[in-house]
């Protein structure tokens, strides 16, 4: 369960309901995204070696409950602003995988026509704008798009995914303000996984409060496990529909950790820069594996259904890197083409 954080006499923590998401079709369909991520980030894994991908690759690999159980409440063109982790929150959003493995080849094929690299895929058509590696860059980028959409009643939600390591950004702080100032909608997902690259979060904060930091500035606020993709569904869904419906901002501290390097296939762990034995205790905590043997426990999958899902997204990655490697690289005369975005 979550924790609360109050101010005062008033508190800042909503009330919880499990309505229609606890239907099997929709627990299945949670699982088989977070599947589809983990099985596309473990391809890149098994290709990188071959050095035809070029672009730095930061995976996503143990933090997928996060980005699956947010978009899975938001509609297609509701916005979605990430950082350089970014391939779980873009395949949560709905980007075809192929042209996200294209633009990973630098492929003019690919979603950012080659030019984006991992770091900056765009798909406006699933409201993707543009992610950006900057610590804590996109943040005030998704205030942006809630004012925009605030002003021409487009009734569209705002989320802004970063890590613990932009809580040290001033403009965290900036962008929370101003969004709570002109009451703008947009919920803002802290994807904590202690470390900012490779120092830990109790070298850089004094305090584990990250969560509590935004009540001065009155939005709720709450810290929930990162790694329980059906508690991530129900308190992202509550602060959508309530942003959505009374233009009113919220934060959620995730708490989880990645299984891979801070950049690359590599475990840096054998690198030294974090504890054999924290890695591991994680690895306990896996979120898919959790939630697949809670489904098949109670008795809502079956082994061979799991089977059917790995064997069916396998396919589709398949096709998916297929379709990359065969594809042209851009050419010299589009070099200026897909600046500014024109839509089709």
């Amino acid at each position: 369960m979550g924790i609360e954080a109050s101010s005062g006499t008033r508190k800042f923590y909503l009330s919880i309901s499990m309505p229609e998401m606890t239907t099997k079709e929709i627990k299945k369909s949670l699982l088989y995204t977070m599947l589809k991520i983990r099985r596309f980030e473990e391809k890149i894994m098994d290709v990188y070696p071959e050095q035809e991908m070029k672009t730095p690759v930061h995976l996503y690999i143990g933090e997928e409950a996060i980005a699956v159980g947010v978009c899975a409440n938001l509609k297609q063109d509701d916005y979605i602003f990430t950082t350089h982790r970014n391939h779980g929150h873009c395949i949560a959003k709905g980007v075809d995988i192929k042209l996200l493995a294209a633009e990973l080849y630098g492929k003019g094929t690919g979603c950012s026509r080659g030019k984006g690299g991992s770091m900056h895929p765009v798909d406006p058509e699933h409201g993707i704008l543009g992610t950006s590696a900057i610590v804590g860059g996109g943040i005030a980028l998704a205030v942006g798009s809630a004012l925009a959409s605030k002003l021409k009643k487009e009734n569209k939600i705002s989320v802004a995914f970063f890590g613990d390591g932009a809580v040290d950004e001033g403009a965290f702080y900036e962008s929370v303000n101003f969004a709570a100032l002109r009451r703008l909608p947009i919920v803002f997902v802290c994807e904590n996984n202690f470390y900012a690259t490779n120092s830990p979060q109790s070298a850089r904060q004094p305090l584990d409060n990250i969560f509590q930091r935004v009540l001065s500035f009155g939005i709720p606020t709450v810290q929930i496990d990162g790694n329980d993709v059906l508690e991530i569904y129900s308190k992202s869904k509550e602060y959508i529909e309530r942003a959505r419906a009374e233009n009113a901002p919220a934060l959620i501290e995730c708490r989880t950790f990645r299984f891979r390097g801070h950049v690359g296939p590599e475990d840096d762990c054998e690198k030294g820069y974090r504890p054999k034995k924290e890695l591991e205790e994680w690895l306990e905590k896996c979120p898919i594996e959790t939630y697949k043997n809670e489904l098949i426990k109670n008795k809502e999958l079956s082994t061979s259904d799991f089977q059917d899902m790995v064997r069916e997204i396998d396919s589709h990655i398949e096709s998916a890197f297929k379709f990359a490697k065969e594809s042209r690289f851009p050419v010299a005369e589009e070099l200026y083409k897909d600046v500014y975005y024109e839509k089709r």
